[in-house]
């Protein structure tokens, strides 16, 4: 299939990417042309600014797709400034599980049902949750919900996560270091780069209609992760209210979703124990 990627040359982008191209289908990247992979396999680049409708315009005006998966729709507005500029058959945004406006053990996707979300166009804002909720809400103004796949992720780790988080741990412990950790107990869900890229390009030909979770199967505690680093490193954490901030704190509840619906449609996640370990291992 002849397949846009918004975004895709970072993090769980290119095990996405390599895995379009592993099945044949024939990868457009529309990037601001900073960077360039070195893709298991041929991709086309076109450069633009996906915030901008009338840089969308120039770079893709009429240009029709079998599939757009959009990596980094953030707002309302950046939906718009693509979909009505280009079109698509399907469209596949990559996004939040912070979507949901509860935290509870085993969320489904209809406790943030899409199509009865008031819009707002806005701009990035720093009200995370509303912003993302517009996003996903936009892309109805322009795509039937049948056409539509709202991909929900929660913390995606892995040995290439530029933000640090599993990292804030093991180098506060290893620094002796205080941290203010105070959701030690919480039990949470994550899903690993290579999967969360995975299947993305699994849904291009196992189409699924509308909100789909993904997440490793089992949850784990902040205080299993930091037991297990301090074990590692033969040095205790430093717990203290007055340390630095933890990346995951403010849990007041177990946040774990349901991947019911991803295994209807024949998907099957990894155990989280199978490699968040090892993912510890290799920060240390």
């Amino acid at each position: 299939m002849k397949i846009l990627v918004v975004g895709g040359t970072r993090y769980f982008g290119i095990p996405m990417v390599n895995a379009l191209l592993a099945k044949g289908h024939n990868v457009t990247i529309a990037t601001r042309g900073n960077v360039k992979v070195d893709f298991e396999g041929e991709v086309s680049y076109v450069v633009l600014d996906r915030m901008d409708s009338s840089s969308v315009k120039r770079a893709l005006d009429n240009h029709r797709f079998d599939v757009i998966i959009d990596k980094i729709a953030y707002s309302s507005n950046d939906v718009k400034a693509l979909l009505e500029n280009v079109s698509c058959d399907r469209y596949i945004q990559m996004f939040t599980c912070s979507v949901y406006p509860c935290e509870h053990a085993g969320i489904t996707e209809d406790e943030f049902v899409t199509s009865e979300y008031p819009l707002e166009w806005m701009d990035r804002i720093k009200d995370y949750e509303k912003t993302k909720r517009n996003a996903e809400r936009a892309v109805l103004e322009y795509m039937d919900l049948s056409a539509c796949t709202f991909v929900r992720y929660p913390v995606v780790l892995g040995e290439n996560d530029y933000t640090g988080r599993l990292r804030f741990y093991i180098e506060h412990i290893k620094n002796e270091h205080s941290m203010n950790v105070d959701d030690l107990d919480v039990v949470m869900s994550f899903i690993h780069e290579k999967e969360a890229g995975e299947f993305m390009a699994y849904l291009v030909d196992h189409p699924v209609c509308g909100a789909v979770n993904g997440c490793s199967n089992g949850d784990i505690r902040i205080s299993e992760i930091i037991s297990y680093a301090e074990k590692k490193l033969g040095k205790k954490a430093i717990l203290d209210e007055n340390g630095d901030a933890a990346p995951f704190n403010g849990l007041k509840d177990a946040l774990t979703f349901s991947t019911e619906k991803a295994k209807e449609a024949g998907y099957i996640f990894s155990d989280l124990n199978s490699w968040i370990y090892k993912l510890i291992d290799y920060e240390i």
